[in-house]
């Protein structure tokens, strides 16, 4: 099922039927300020579960995540005085961080390193959704079967219909994947460069 959404003023009713849906244990796909994500409650196993079998990988793989503001941020994630000031001034934006994850974390959510991957998209859509919601939405590419991205919420219907609770159309995305920073203890690393400029974090 499509639902359409304004990307730029996402109407609240519609949100509140997408989080209902993420409230249910269901998985939806959304757009980002990058591509078009699916996701669920960050809480829920068995929707986390459903997740990593839609993506085919196993689950100690984990997926990052959505968190509306910086505010937010703090309660799932150790953030040092380097890691504020770095946050603050490129998020909202195209960025995945990796920080060591707080106990407010689910287990699933960790790398054996108990860190997690932490996203706050410029986008109006996946923001009010997880501001509805009331928790982080994990956040996966959308991918066909072979691994092949779905640029928009049509393609995502065909090939993955079946398998998602929900399909969000805000309209066209950029359809470059986040760039990847690891803050752990300070030292800033590339693991990906994509949309978000990464000439700051070289050594």
């Amino acid at each position: 099922m499509i639902l359409e959404i304004n990307p730029e003023n996402p109407q609240l009713r519609l949100i509140k039927r997408v989080a209902a849906v993420l409230e249910d244990g269901g998985v939806v796909a959304y757009p980002t300020d990058t591509i078009y994500g699916l996701g669920c409650d960050i809480t829920n196993k068995k929707a986390l579960r459903r997740l990593h079998q839609i993506k085919r990988q196993p689950e100690s793989k984990p997926f990052s995540f959505i968190c509306p503001d910086l505010k937010d941020l703090s309660r799932y994630a150790l953030v040092t005085n380097y890691a504020y000031k770095t946050l603050r001034r490129l998020l909202p934006g195209p960025y995945t961080f990796i920080l060591s994850g707080s106990r407010e974390v689910p287990k699933m959510m960790l790398t054996r390193r108990k860190t997690a991957g932490i996203r706050v998209p410029n986008h109006p859509i996946p923001l009010a959704i997880v501001e509805a919601l009331g928790r982080p939405l994990a956040s996966a590419s959308a991918t066909d079967p072979e691994g092949r991205e779905l640029r928009d919420a049509w393609e995502i219907e065909q090939a993955l219909g079946r398998q998602l609770d929900l399909v969000v159309d805000g309209g066209p995305v950029p359809g470059a994947v986040s760039s990847v920073i690891s803050l752990v203890d300070d030292e800033p690393v590339i693991l990906r460069e994509g949309a978000g400029p990464v000439e700051e974090f070289r050594i």
